[in-house]
């Protein structure tokens, strides 16, 4: 290859972006929040133990993450609040959506806190940095609340555009959570996409360790493989909640729900029959498959 062709094929070092998203990006690199998001996790961790309380707060109990839909609230009253602040006569209804928007940032807050505790380092920083936005935001609807009690109406105002201001900055970085990082997302993979209907051969069944999780590939995808005596049980590989490999989770017992994974990366548990969500952070479940043994090879469909 010639000098000239070899200087055509040279990485150029990255440029600065002025894009939103480019500004954004680096604070996924910002290694100076780390001591904070220890305190803070580590303190999230001692208050928020396994169980009921942090099921429901990241969404376990009815299958989708709970933080997403509750912005709607207070982003949704103080946004008519500030379209009735331009309107004359309004005053009341406004003072009210006001003071809904922060009763409704109270469950928003803590499924948001629950939620970010269990994410990726960089998710982390960029979420915390989300956190203060909207808890500017919060603190100037408070005091924009408390001025119109007072009849200071248009200093209420003037609070309550600063705050809509504040929170919009929020939302973005909420935004680039959920669709840039996949914050939120199920992360289990979609079997439909990858594997026909029907039977496949997946591994000699003797080749299986009684109790002891191993991972097999059938096709492009990842398997979750799982021996007890003379049943074998087999999921999606990647955890719904952040991806974490499944098999390399510890085995579990559960009362209720039999044996079941956690997840290495963030403590979700699983039932091995079915993929069902025993504790969260995972709200969704991976796919599951129903198994035989041919001539001694162990046969895997996906169950729609």
């Amino acid at each position: 290859m010639t000098e000239r062709a070899s200087k055509m094929f040279r990485r150029r070092p990255r440029q600065p972006g002025t894009h939103a998203a480019d500004v954004v990006d680096g604070l996924e690199h910002m290694t100076g929040l780390d001591g904070t998001i220890r305190a803070i996790s580590s303190t999230i961790s001692r208050l928020l133990r396994p169980g009921p309380v942090k099921d429901a707060l990241h969404g376990v109990p009815v299958g989708h993450p709970a933080h997403p839909p509750l912005t709607d609230v207070p982003v949704g009253c103080w946004t008519s609040a500030a379209i009735l602040d331009l309107i004359p006569g309004t005053e009341r209804a406004a003072e009210a959506l006001v003071a809904a928007g922060l009763a409704g940032a109270v469950p928003t807050a803590l499924t948001g806190w629950a939620d970010w505790s269990a994410l990726h380092r960089e998710q982390q920083r960029v979420g915390l940095v989300h956190a203060l936005a909207n808890s500017a935001a919060v603190a100037l609807y408070a005091a924009s609340l408390l001025a119109r009690r007072r009849g200071r109406t248009a200093t209420g105002r003037m609070l309550g555009f600063a705050g809509l201001s504040v929170l919009l900055g929020g939302a973005y970085l909420g935004g680039h959570l959920a669709l840039r990082q996949a914050a939120g997302a199920n992360h289990a993979d979609k079997v439909s996409h990858l594997v026909s209907l029907g039977w496949h051969d997946l591994c000699p069944v003797d080749d299986l360790p009684d109790g002891w999780p191993v991972q097999r590939r059938l096709g492009y995808l990842n398997l979750f493989v799982l021996r007890e005596g003379d049943e074998v049980h087999v999921l999606g590989d990647r955890c719904a909640h952040l991806g974490g490999p499944l098999h390399q989770g510890r085995i579990v017992t559960d009362e209720y729900n039999g044996t079941c994974v956690v997840c290495p990366w963030h403590g979700s548990v699983f039932r091995v029959t079915d993929g069902a969500v025993v504790h969260g952070p995972a709200t969704g479940r991976p796919p599951s498959f129903e198994t035989r043994v041919e001539n001694g090879i162990l046969q895997v469909r996906p169950i729609p």
